[in-house]
């Protein structure tokens, strides 16, 4: 496999999808407490794709396991034809300004993206703080998969487009720190819906480094303790990492005290950019 096969196997997110069959062992539960630090390259745009997964939420979400479940939602239905859809909002979530999350947060957020090709909101209504309804110009019945999405979070009075060192999530972390392109650091969110679910971590950081060997050494001196790697330059024998999708063909690197979900996601890079919720400190 060729390197440049080797940063689209990364940027897939199939190299992360495969810990699961390289026989590595796994925690048998996740640990909460620590914090976790990953060293990304500047270009594809990685370490805006781990803090968002890290201060937003969006109405559903697809499990490491493929299953598709509420997260800001808690229920749905439609009508016969898959062109109405109702969503019930889960109660008594709050924006990290502390504010309570309403529908209408959400439908401005949703009115605010870019939605996938082939999917057109006629019109929709708020129904009460935690219903809305959103009518479709055409029958889609994969319309909850498709809210799942990461970039289709939900922002506090639908502000999709601020920036992330001022952000307003539902996010399991809340933002201390960031420099665009550079750094990016947020400590876990206190008594969060999500407790016990997601959201390890004491502490989230992502740094941005550039050169590909200073990455490695970032990681073999314990600086870091993931990297995106495209070459193990040393590593292998230097220390007791894990090497994702194999030892020859390196994407992405691990020290052994990272634990990770059974099953991972593949929709996106580094665990559906859902990495600093579900990934921990072993």
């Amino acid at each position: 496999m060729s390197r440049i096969d080797r940063r689209a196997l990364f940027a897939s997110g199939a190299a992360a999808a495969l810990l699961a069959a390289t026989g590595t062992s796994l925690s048998a539960a996740p640990l909460r407490g620590g914090a976790l630090r990953l060293a990304v390259p500047r270009d594809g745009n990685l370490l805006d794709l781990v803090a968002r997964g890290a201060l937003y939420h969006s109405l559903t979400e697809i499990s490491p396991d493929g299953v598709l479940r509420g997260e800001l939602a808690s229920h749905w239905h439609s009508s016969q034809d898959a062109r109405i859809w109702t969503f019930d909002l889960r109660s008594g979530v709050r924006f990290h300004d502390g504010q309570l999350m309403v529908a209408s947060d959400v439908m401005a957020s949703l009115m605010a993206h870019n939605l996938p090709v082939g999917v057109e909101i006629l019109d929709y209504s708020v129904v009460s703080d935690l219903q809305l309804r959103i009518e479709l110009s055409a029958s889609n019945p994969d319309f909850p998969y498709l809210l799942a999405d990461s970039s289709l979070f939900i922002a506090r009075a639908g502000r999709v487009d601020a920036p992330l060192g001022q952000v307003s999530g539902t996010g399991c972390y809340r933002v201390e720190q960031y420099q665009e392109k550079r750094h990016f650091r947020a400590s876990r969110v206190v008594g969060h819906f999500k407790d016990g679910q997601a959201g390890w971590a004491d502490q989230i950081e992502v740094i941005v480094i550039p050169d590909e060997t200073v990455r490695a050494e970032a990681l073999r001196d314990g600086y870091v303790d993931i990297s995106a790697l495209p070459d193990p330059n040393g590593l292998i024998k230097r220390g007791d990492f894990r090497y994702l999708p194999s030892q020859q063909d390196v994407a992405i690197a691990t020290h052994s005290g990272v634990g990770v979900p059974r099953v991972i996601g593949r929709r996106a890079a580094l665990d559906d950019g859902r990495i600093a919720e579900r990934w921990w400190r072993v």
